[in-house]
């Protein structure tokens, strides 16, 4: 089965593929998440691992747009929760004391800004469009030894880079969580009791006084537990959004089918991103 990451290889997504996929699959990067998830719409690849949401840093926003606009045909079939330790990764002959730059993704930056700013305060820092493991690999073309980049320690021995500085991230609890998606319709990873159901709703009343809390009370009256909520804009102007909700349980129990009714009611739209063993 080939299933698509965003890649290079040396990312933490790639960490999280291999340490939850079972045998016989074969792993095939791709550029940027969108890509990732196009890829799974359009067959390329059976399946695809991609972050969705970080401890330090929330959620990740391009996997949310590209669930909820992209990919409609695409839906989470399992997640998996894996420990984040950051590196700071230079070159040979590089030192801590001659870092100028540092390159990493926005959220890898985000996860270290106290030793950026108590150990690099002068840097200049670039976040890249791609990932971490892109970052090293950019930072070890370049060979030069006033450029880092903060990346898991995999990818410095996979780039021929070298680790300046381990353990950076602002907490040592970090975690992301990571979602293997498939083409709706696949069936779910089976595992465990506990079920996480996502969905994603919006309009139909968004500028009405207590429109959001008339749609919540509809998971509330029913018991229905909601452990996440994410606003991101439609992009068709200010004022409205799509509203990322995380559900305890399966779609297919009666009081989340029936609170998902509800909630459809004072909706434009409202689509199921996914039915899966919760790993949280």
């Amino acid at each position: 089965m080939r299933v698509g990451y965003f890649g290079p290889p040396g990312t933490f997504t790639e960490e999280a593929l291999r340490a939850s996929a079972p045998d016989g699959v074969e792993p095939v990067p791709f550029p940027t998440i969108r890509a990732t998830v196009l890829a799974v719409a359009d067959g390329s690849v059976e399946q695809a691992v991609v972050p969705i949401e970080n401890a330090l840093e929330g959620s990740v926003d391009a996997t949310l747009d590209a669930l909820a606009v992209d990919a409609p045909g695409v839906v989470i079939v399992d997640e998996v929760v894996r420990p984040i330790s950051h590196c700071l990764i230079g070159v040979d002959g590089a030192s801590l004391d001659a870092i100028a730059v540092v390159l990493s993704h926005p959220h890898a930056l985000g996860q270290c800004t106290r030793f950026l700013r108590e150990r690099l305060p002068d840097a200049r820092l670039e976040a890249v469009q791609g990932s971490t493991a892109e970052a090293v690999r950019s930072v070890a073309a370049a060979g030069d030894p006033a450029r880092a980049a903060i990346a898991p320690r995999i990818a410095a021995d996979l780039y021929g880079a070298r680790v300046l500085a381990a353990g950076i991230e602002d907490d040592p609890g970090n975690q992301t969580r990571f979602v293997w998606l498939a083409r709706d319709g696949a069936r779910p990873a089976a595992r465990g009791e506990a079920w996480k159901t996502s969905v994603v709703f919006w309009g139909g009343g968004d500028e009405a006084p207590g429109w959001l809390v008339r749609c919540l009370s509809e998971l509330a009256f029913r018991g229905v537990n909601m452990t996440r909520i994410e606003s991101r804009p439609r992009r068709m102007g200010l004022g409205h959004y799509m509203f990322f909700v995380d559900l305890e349980g399966h779609a297919e129990a009666p009081a989340v089918a029936e609170a998902l009714r509800g909630l459809a009611s004072h909706c434009e739209g409202l689509r199921t991103l996914g039915t899966y063993p919760s790993a949280t």
